[in-house]
This record gives structure tokens, sequence and C-alpha cells, in this order.
């Protein structure tokens, strides 16, 4: 048997009301409420899917976690490389060499950040072999001087694939006219595409050994690039490798070398869910003047409820009850639609270009030409929360003005 608050309730709920504006009012505020938790849902999954998609481009050229020596240089790091190999999360590891150059091109020079890479390991801890435009990784060859170009460093120099580059090295050669740069033809074998501004115009790629030769280096490597199963464990794992790895070294992961930025997003995230949720509250305002105007309109059948022997509490929880059902019914539409916006929003974004006849994300502006989505179910579940607490709270007012109404007041003129 249900309590008879929650059965009076339901049935004002779903009674038609003499005041046609009242159930204008309650159906705009059951809108509102799905409306705002439907944006924070869509709102949030997108800068879900655009954080992810930074991350796995970003990551696709840095790497989960990173092994230097000091001075810039790693001796021991075929011991380092075996130790850390041992470590159950650790799915892949390669050693590289990185050194700033200015590449040199007829009349064009620019500076670049070149990174001497075993194509056969960088595989296992990058991305590049999937990016390429043109070429591939694996022309990079020990003692062939090949190189591989970023898209827009390769435009900015006006070179393609077959063209000589001149790299010159910071570390100079004394001779007897003075203090000379190092100075290096390479062949350009292919260019790639990371879709990061920071890499396709300021990145470029040797083979190790001959990266070694330039910066004469010998046996010794920058570091070593670590791969983990887990990237999200990456500040874990670097604790327990500080612990177990013996040597001179420098420990560091992306969330230390990028953390600015992901930190922003991360606040940028939050921002917006604090401002979406004021669509929510708008809607519980609206939900306050239903239940007064719903109070006015019922005071008789309250007084009669009293005088039948209804508690001021029950006459609470009746008001209470139809102003949760309005949050509730707002919340499931919202977060039923918003779920289904959010898993289609890459096919949604495509129909309104076509409509409209506009693209919404030219790819030779954005880094990303498509509009990302990820869902996470934990913020459906908060933002569902959050709807839900604040419909109830947006009753407690109403319901007390309610409990406060007097029979003898209330019939008097009836």
């Amino acid at each position: 048997m249900l309590p008879y608050e929650l059965l009076i309730g339901l049935r004002y709920t779903r009674a038609k009301r003499r005041n046609h504006f009242i159930s204008f009012i309650s159906m705009t505020s059951m809108a509102g409420v799905a409306l705002g938790v439907m944006a924070l849902i869509v709102v949030l999954s997108v800068m879900n899917g655009f954080q992810e998609e930074l991350r796995t481009r970003i990551l696709g050229v840095a790497s989960h976690m990173e092994i230097t020596g000091s001075g810039g240089q790693l001796h021991n790091w075929p011991d380092l490389a075996r130790q850390a190999a041992q470590h159950p999360e650790v799915r892949g590891m390669a050693p590289f060499v990185s050194g700033q150059a200015l590449l040199v091109q007829g009349s064009e020079t620019k500076g670049a950040m070149l990174r001497g890479l075993v194509p056969a390991e960088e595989t296992k801890v990058a991305e590049f072999a999937s990016h390429m435009k043109q070429g591939k990784l694996e022309d990079l060859r020990p003692g062939e001087f090949n190189i591989l170009l970023g898209s827009d460093l390769a435009r900015s120099l006006g070179v393609f694939p077959g063209d000589k580059v001149a790299v010159i090295a910071p570390q100079g050669v004394v001779t007897p006219a003075g203090m000379m740069p190092r100075i290096k033809q390479f062949n350009l074998v292919g260019i790639f595409q990371m879709g990061m501004f920071e890499y396709d115009s300021g990145l470029a790629l040797i083979h190790l050994e001959d990266a070694q030769k330039l910066y004469r280096t010998g046996d010794a490597v920058s570091g070593l690039r670590v791969k983990l199963e887990d990237m999200e464990r990456a500040p874990w794992v670097l604790r327990e490798l500080a612990k177990t790895l013996q040597g001179d070294f420098y420990l560091s992961d992306w969330t230390m070398s990028h953390a600015n930025f992901f930190q922003a997003v991360q606040i940028e995230k939050r921002m917006m869910f604090i401002i979406l949720t004021l669509i929510v509250a708008v809607a519980a305002f609206n939900i306050v003047s239903t239940l007064v105007m719903a109070v006015t309109d019922k005071q008789a059948d309250i007084a009669i409820l009293r005088t039948l022997g209804a508690s001021p509490l029950s006459i609470m929880l009746i008001f209470m009850v139809q102003g949760s059902l309005i949050g509730m019914i707002g919340t499931v539409l919202g977060v039923g639609s918003g779920v289904l916006l959010a898993l289609n929003v890459e096919t949604i974004v495509p129909i309104i270009e076509r409509a409209v006849g506009m693209d919404l994300f030219p790819a030779d502006v954005y880094y990303i030409s498509e509009l990302p989505s990820k869902l996470n179910w934990a913020d459906v579940w908060v933002i569902g929360g959050v709807a839900m607490v604040l419909a109830f709270l947006a009753t407690l007012y109403p319901s007390w003005r309610a409990a406060q109404i007097q029979p003898a007041e209330a019939l008097r003129y009836e």
C-alpha cells in the first residue's frame, strides 16, 4: 500500500488544472530541466572527446614516460632498458637522440628539433608510421643520412621527397679559422603529418646512428622513451621505477611535460559544468513558481485534508512529490536525449554541415577537423544527481508554505 501523500502528489501531477497557466509552467520547468541536463551531457562528452583526441595526438609523438641522462647524455641506457622492461606495466621502449638544429634549403632557414631514432623500436612507443603522408619510417637507415620532416616544416622550406636539406648542428668544430658549425647534407625521404602544429612545423626525424655522428655522442643517447599499458598510471609507475632503477638519470612522464595544457583543459571542463548547471538551476526556479501557484490553486483541498487529520508534514510531502516528479521526468528525458546525442555527435554534425552548406571545422584552420565525443557514464550519473538534487531543493519552500495554510482561513471564502 503506497502512502497517501505519494498517491495524492502523483494525482495532482496528472490531474487537469483549472488554471492552464500552471500546467504550462510545469511543462516549461520540465523542459528546462531536460534541456539543461542534455546540454551538460553533450558538452562534457565533446570536451572529453576533445581532450582524449589531443592527448592521443600529443602522445603519438611524445611518450608516456622518458628516462633521460644528466647532462643530456645517457651512457648506460641498455642496462636501464633491461631494468625498466621488467616492470609489468612497461609495454615498449625506444632510445633517442634529441637536439636543436637549423635546416637550410636554398635561401630558406628554419629551426627545428632533430630526433634520432631506430624505426623498428620507435613504432613500439610512437605513431609516426601511421601518419606518414609520403615515404615510410623504415626509410631511415643508418649511414644513409636520410631525414623525415613535418608537413608544415617541409612546406616552409619548400622541399619535397628527393630534395637535399642541409642540417646545421649548434655544436661547432674548432678549426684554424675559428669555431665552425657542423653541417651535413641529408636526403629528404618522407613527410609526416601528426595534426599538431607544434610537431608538424618543428620536428625532423633521422636515424639514431646518424644523430650520434652529427652530435658526436658516441654510443650514448639522450634518453629512453617508454610506453605504458595504461598512460593514466604514469605518475605511479614513475615512482616505482625511481625506486628500482640503478644509475644516474632523470624520470619524467607526460603529465609533467604537458601539465599546463591538460590542467587548462580540465579547468575549462569544470567551468563549463558550473555554467551549464545554471540552466538546470533556472529550471529549478520555475519549479518553485509552479508549486507556489499550485499551492494557491489547491488551498481548499489543503484545508479539507487538514480537517480530515492530515499533518503539516503530510501536506509538505504531497507537494514535494509533485515537484520532485517534475524534476525526475525532466532529468530522465534530458539524460536519454543527452546520451543519444553524445553517442551520435560525429554523425549529426556532418548532417548539419550539409544542411547549412558550411564546413564548421575546416581542416586548414583547426587541428581537429571532426567534432569528437566520448561519453563518460560517471559524468552522466553526476549530472543526473545534481539535477535531481536541485529539483528537490526547489520543492522545499513552496511545500513549507503549503503546510502553513490554516484550514479556517482557506475555507472562509469558499
